[in-house]
């Protein structure tokens, strides 16, 4: 059974941030609101030959290489029953990874290169990539070639992501790609249809694609243009799907970040990337992710019609089961350089809470998630703590905002202090620090988190319905 990732993706190079670091970001969406996910540290292999990584959702299996650095992973409890998924991380080199992104190939394109039923496919796809590359140019590299080895079983976009480049990877059908670089100063979005648009054969620096490709277009007349050679024209669908389910994210994005730009939410050729009106923050990738568009008629907490409110996907769903930054900064050293924002409950209403990635191990309540509801879960409770939002949003919808807007004006303060701390710290003393200050800001966010659910719990009683009063002075 494939996880289905209907996921959303945002792409930012390091001249249109704030700060001048990179950062990928995507929301983990699965088919069932209820799939356990835990956040662990996979520990590095050394001269560890012969180890075989066998998915359990088809018969893919192939040996891993014998030296593996460690990354961290947020995969899925029931992996036996749903598969691995890894789903995000970065590497000890500074290379992040998130995969992947759904995409689909249309009927044409894929009548002459069908998917590969034992082929490579997302659940097993960070775990056979992130721990082997050196740099995002490098991470499409290596995983084209094991495409090109074992087949691709579905539709799959990847992102990478290091210091100074930013990759998105579009696989679409069994054995073709391509992937393209993300300008400095540009953003991108993406959200469950092909997306790159016009690719540069001549321009090594920005394109990448598999071997063929070109020749396998004309050999089967595949591109319906005149002129150009559109990636998205070509590969990708425009169907009442993508209209309803996929575009209208990427519009919402882009107003988001380009509010001065009219466009359709319909439009099935919106521009894959774009420059900012100002440069982004982190808090503005979190607002995305967890949005569902606030101040438009589709907003399904707000005053449109019912068919306005049901018309299209909102990018922030309950069925996300984790969202996630990953930032490479540009203005540290580099053994504190890569920091994992995880939002482990759902981006609307919980927190992307920071994890400098040069740790051993990650808080027991990440580490030891429980497939039954168990609060002492940090998936489960904050997934409890959304719902609890949700179900009394007008009442605290504000009480929410405030409660975020506090946590990530104490990340900000926490992640220089920490930064500032660690000097004269390096090796294993540096990881076993950033360590324990990382669980520290979990306890801080348990704390504050704790406080929130108390205010909406004694505000829920004053709501109940079961009260009566003979007397209005009473």
């Amino acid at each position: 059974m494939k996880k289905l990732s209907a996921c959303t993706t945002i792409l930012v190079g390091k001249k249109a941030t704030i700060d001048g670091s990179t950062m990928i970001a995507r929301n983990d969406d699965t088919y069932s609101p209820i799939t356990p996910q835990k956040f662990i540290i996979q520990k590095a292999e050394k001269n560890n030959k012969g180890r075989i990584i066998k998915s359990y959702l088809n018969n893919f299996q192939m040996e891993l290489p014998e030296n593996a650095q460690r990354v961290p992973a947020v995969p899925n409890v029931d992996y036996k029953k749903l598969g691995y998924y890894d789903e995000s991380g970065i590497n000890e080199c500074n290379v992040a990874m998130s995969c992947t992104e759904s995409t689909y190939g249309n009927e044409r394109t894929l009548a002459f290169d069908p998917l590969v039923v034992d082929g490579l496919d997302e659940d097993c796809m960070q775990t056979v990539v992130l721990p082997y590359i050196k740099s995002a140019r490098n991470g499409v590299e290596y995983l084209g070639e094991l495409i090109t080895k074992y087949g691709s079983a579905a539709g799959n976009s990847v992102l990478f992501g290091d210091k100074d480049e930013v990759w998105y990877m579009e696989i679409v059908t069994g054995h073709h790609w391509v992937a393209q670089r993300i300008p400095d100063d540009c953003y991108a979005i993406a959200a469950n249809r092909v997306s790159i648009e016009n690719v540069d054969f001549t321009n090594a620096d920005y394109f990448m694609w598999s071997d063929g490709i070109r020749e396998f277009v004309d050999a089967h007349h595949l591109n319906p243009d005149h002129n150009g050679w559109n990636f998205r024209h070509i590969f990708g669908t425009y169907t009442e799907q993508d209209r309803h389910y996929n575009t209208s994210r990427v519009w919402y994005g882009q107003k988001y970040f380009n509010p001065d730009i009219e466009q359709d939410p319909q439009d099935g050729d919106l521009p894959f990337i774009r420059k900012a009106n100002k440069l982004i923050t982190q808090e503005d990738i979190e607002f995305v992710l967890g949005s569902h568009y606030q101040n438009t008629p589709y907003d399904p907490f707000g005053h449109g019609t019912d068919e306005e409110k049901h018309m299209y996907r909102p990018i922030g769903l309950n069925r996300t089961q984790n969202a996630h930054i990953l930032q490479i900064r540009n203005d540290v050293d580099a053994d504190k350089a890569g920091i994992m924002w995880l939002c482990i409950g759902g981006p609307t209403f919980t927190p992307f809470i920071p994890f400098f990635v040069n740790m051993s191990d990650t808080d027991a309540s990440f580490n030891n998630t429980s497939l039954t509801y168990n609060q002492n879960d940090a998936w489960w409770y904050y997934k409890s703590l959304a719902s609890l939002v949700e179900s009394h949003y007008p009442q605290f919808v504000q009480l929410n905002i405030k409660y975020l807007e506090e946590l990530n004006r104490y990340y900000r303060g926490r992640i220089e202090e920490i930064i500032a701390n660690s000097e004269g710290l390096a090796g294993n003393k540096l990881t076993e620090y950033l360590t324990a200050e990382n669980q520290k800001t979990v306890k801080h966010t348990k704390k504050l988190s704790d406080e929130l659910f108390g205010k909406m719990f004694i505000e829920s009683i004053k709501m109940s319905k079961l009260t009566f009063s003979m007397d209005k002075n009473l």
